[in-house]
């Protein structure tokens, strides 16, 4: 059976976020078999849990956000997308305050943790979600048009074209595609980094928001470079992270896809109304899970690799 995943042990981080600049203390914690990924806000009198889904996301602008009732996590699709990558099902998220830190600006940061945490199997076998027909959703038109879809698909890949008028972004690769049944999540995606011009940071930072960013968590790029020291990590990080970015999004849906992803121009928004016009065409997807791992698409059945 290919069985679900949750943690061997409890693992913390403390850093800031990366929009409200407060420090934060993160605490992943095992979870039962069919728990899901679910954010417990403890810095509060009462705890309040908010259980991921694609309903749960009530604020899309520069993140994802999640709400039960007037209490929110902000900022949650780079450890979102460190759970997809790994393939974890299960985990408590403890956090004390409403953003989630932002720590390297990637998932690096959260795949250690999870992966120094350990990762365990569960009596339990592993649910998908697979696609059966295509869904798709669509803004603007000629220049300004931006999509997203989802076709079938026997495994789980991504495919993401960005298209940014910025020297900086136009000398690197502004399409990518990824399988995640090659096993190399960690390795080809987790280190990219979310990237900022410095005009949009002064206005952002004018609006209470970037507090928390600078060049040890983003790139950041002037109008004709990039400012990091260091440079870039991957010759395509700006579309790798949003790749990065869409795993992370659409495992809000609470379960792993099997299904192809591409996208022009998409973002937290479009991602997530993707999410919810899969939902409504109950005709276009199944649960589904594996009793024999050879049964699953390359690559499901296998723990993701260490560094």
């Amino acid at each position: 059976m290919l069985a679900q995943r949750t943690l061997k042990s409890l693992t913390k981080a403390v850093g800031v976020g990366l929009h409200s600049g407060q420090r934060v203390e993160l605490t992943l914690r095992p979870a039962p078999p069919d728990t899901g990924v679910v954010f417990r806000r403890v810095d509060l009198p009462d705890p309040v849990e908010i259980v991921v889904n694609a309903t749960a996301v009530t604020d899309t602008r520069l993140a994802s956000t999640i709400s039960n009732g007037n209490v929110k996590v902000h900022t949650i699709e780079h450890l979102m997308s460190a759970c997809a990558g790994l393939g974890l099902d299960n985990v408590y998220v403890d956090i004390t305050a409403e953003e989630v830190p932002i720590l390297d600006g990637s998932s690096a940061s959260f795949v250690y943790l999870l992966q120094s945490a350990g990762i365990v199997m569960q009596k339990a076998p592993k649910r998908f979600i697979r696609v059966t027909k295509p869904v798709e959703v669509r803004e603007g038109e000629g220049r300004n048009v931006k999509w997203a879809r989802l076709d079938p698909f026997h495994g789980y890949k991504l495919a993401f074209e960005i298209e940014f008028d910025h020297p900086a972004v136009n000398s690197t690769g502004q399409r990518v595609e990824f399988d995640f049944g090659s096993g190399q999540y960690a390795r080809e995606i987790a280190r990219a980094r979310t990237f900022g011009f410095t005009k949009d940071v002064e206005a952002m930072r004018s609006h209470g928001l970037a507090l928390g960013g600078g060049l040890d968590n983003a790139i950041v790029m002037d109008d004709v470079k990039v400012l990091n020291a260091d440079g870039l990590r991957y010759q395509d990080e700006f579309v790798k992270h949003k790749i990065l970015d869409a795993m992370g999004d659409l495992y809000i849906v609470g379960k792993p896809l099997l299904a192809a992803y591409s996208a022009f121009r998409s973002g937290h928004a479009m991602n997530n109304q993707l999410l919810r016009a899969l939902l409504a065409r109950t005709d276009a997807w199944e649960i589904v899970s594996f009793e024999q791992d050879r049964e699953a698409p390359q690559g499901f059945a296998q723990l993701a690799p260490a560094w």
